[in-house]
Order: C-alpha cells, then sequence, then structure tokens
C-alpha cells in the first residue's frame, strides 16, 4: 500500500511539473507586461524589450542566467551583456574573452551586443571589493549610451556569495535609491566615447559598442526602467535540478524563467564553451543545479528621480 502511494505521489508530482512547462510561456509573457508597464493588450513582441545583463565574470552568463536569456531571446527581444570584468584571477583574460563569445553565440548574443570591461580596480578576485561608485558609473554610463527598460542581475547574496556578484547588486541598489536610474534617452556618439573615457575603461577591441545608429522600433522614448535581481536559493533548492520547479512556481516573483529539455541543451553547450572553467564540480553544476533550468527574480525598489544624497 505504502508502495502505491509514494508512486502516485511520484507521478503527480511528475505531473504538476509538465503543468508547470505548458504554463509558463503565458505566464512569462503576463510578467514581462507588468515589468516593463506595457499596458496593450496586444501580444508583447520583441521590440517591446531591451534589456541588459550584468554580470561579474566570463560565464555567469550561462551559469545563472541562461533560461532568462533563451528566453528572451526567443521573444526576439534586444539582450546586451555588459561583463565586469574578463576573468583575469588564473591570468586567462584572452582566452575567458573568446569563450564568452563563444558562449553568448550559442545562447542568441551577438557579439555586438556584447561589452567586456577590463579596468585595473574591477578585478577578478573574490577578495577583491569592487568599488560600489565605480560599478554603478559603469552601468549607469552603460545604460545611457543604449535604450534599456530592463537590467538584469545578482541579488544581494549573489547566489554564489562571491563578492564581485554582490558588488553589483550593491551597486544597481544604490542607482536605484538615489533615484539615478536613467530614463530611455539614449547618448550621441560623442557622449558614449567622452564616457567611457572619463570613467577610465577599457573595452576589448573586438567588444566596442555600438557605434552605429540602431533603428530602436517601439523602444524610443521610453521613461521607465526595471531593476531585477536574481532569487538566491538555500543548497537544497539549488541542487536539484528541474524537480525545484514547482517550489520556484508558488513563491513569489516578479519575473520567472523557465526552459525545458531543448533550452537546457543550450544551456550546456553554452556552459561548455568556458572549457577553461570544466573542472569536475562544474559539471556536477551543469547536472544538478537549478539555474539550468528556472530564473526568479525580485524587483530592485527605486526611490525619487534624481535624489540628493547628503
Amino acid at each position: 500500500m505504502i508502495v502505491y502511494v509514494v508512486v502516485a505521489i511520484v507521478l503527480s508530482y511528475l505531473i504538476w511539473i509538465k503543468c508547470i512547462y505548458c504554463r509558463q510561456r503565458p505566464t512569462l509573457v503576463k510578467s514581462l507586461k507588468r515589468a516593463i508597464n506595457v499596458l496593450t493588450s496586444r501580444e508583447i513582441n520583441g521590440d517591446d524589450i531591451s534589456a541588459l545583463l550584468v554580470t561579474a565574470h566570463p560565464d555567469d552568463e550561462c551559469m545563472f542566467f541562461a533560461p532568462t536569456i533563451i528566453r528572451l531571446v526567443e521573444l526576439k527581444a534586444n539582450v546586451h551583456l555588459l561583463c565586469l570584468s574578463e576573468g583575469n584571477y588564473y591570468n586567462q583574460g584572452a582566452q575567458r574573452r573568446q569563450e564568452l563569445l563563444n558562449s553568448c553565440a550559442v545562447l542568441g548574443i551577438p557579439d555586438c551586443r556584447i561589452t567586456i570591461v577590463d579596468h585595473k580596480k574591477l578585478p577578478d578576485d573574490p577578495k577583491a571589493e569592487w568599488s560600489v561608485s565605480l560599478v554603478s558609473s559603469v552601468i549607469v554610463h552603460h545604460m545611457r549610451a543604449h535604450s534599456f527598460n530592463m537590467v538584469l542581475t545578482f541579488d544581494e547574496s549573489g547566489v554564489s556569495s562571491h563578492a564581485n556578484h554582490t558588488a553589483i547588486h550593491k551597486a544597481l541598489r544604490h542607482l536605484a535609491f538615489s533615484g539615478q536610474v536613467p530614463n530611455g534617452r539614449r547618448w550621441t556618439e560623442r557622449e558614449k566615447t567622452t564616457g567611457y573615457r572619463r570613467l577610465g575603461l577599457w573595452t576589448a577591441p573586438a567588444l566596442k559598442f555600438e557605434m552605429t545608429a540602431r533603428k530602436e522600433t517601439g523602444t524610443a522614448g521610453r521613461s521607465d526602467c526595471c531593476l531585477l535581481s536574481l532569487v538566491t536559493v538555500g543548497p537544497l533548492r539549488k541542487y536539484i535540478s528541474f524537480l525545484e520547479l514547482p517550489f520556484s512556481w508558488l513563491q513569489p516573483a516578479c519575473l520567472r524563467c523557465i526552459i525545458g529539455s531543448q533550452g537546457y541543451r543550450r544551456a550546456k553547450d553554452a556552459m561548455f564553451c568556458h572549457r577553461s572553467q570544466l573542472l569536475w564540480f562544474r559539471y556536477l553544476y551543469i547536472t544538478f543545479s537549478r539555474y539550468m533550468f528556472v530564473n526568479t527574480f525580485q524587483t530592485i525598489p527605486q526611490g525619487p528621480k534624481n535624489l540628493k544624497m547628503y
């Protein structure tokens, strides 16, 4: 009798997961509409979404954010990546830059939308304390150089508690609280160049900012930009693979991105592009991490615009 009960519970749980997969796309579209304030009844399309993903290192994009990137790309959204270091902790910066390009190609982000920052004060080092002021400046300058209505990054725990991850969240939270999140006005080409020179930043030659005018159908004139942080979960939920989906489904979230077997294969292929990072425990991560299947985000609250800090 107990065996039948256990089998029934397991089958019910798997059917629940299947139902979640069936419902996730319309739920995602509704969540995106709320997040970016699209108040129309029409189906959302890629022209409505211009998203910036801010990460700390090459491989963060596929280790932690692959479900989000894959789903946004499927909706034909304009997805950009800003990586704040070249991953040079073991003097592999050049190799890891190329691995990042290859990974993003698999995920669907073209080279022209990828920016890797190389700054001596932003080293790839879990013991380094990145300056909140500097990180904030880099992010806000990049936002002004484009027209984003969505910015995604880590939460205060950084998924893995890496100091570089949490520094990005602190910087974005600072921008939000002080009301410095830019509106939809894009910088001119001269402003782009001057702004980054003042910061003393350098980007890999192959990854320069888009310096040619790009038609922004449906994106011009945006005044709002939502800031979203990737929710960190405990070790038990983190390492039960797709079996964690019902827990993420029941928890409140501003945005929830879920991928199935095809999306998982793409995420895994993107991870395999980072050959320099494929140590034995990374294979375990690829197999068991729920971040290979689902991302949940919470909103970072924003304060009054241009709040003066004394």
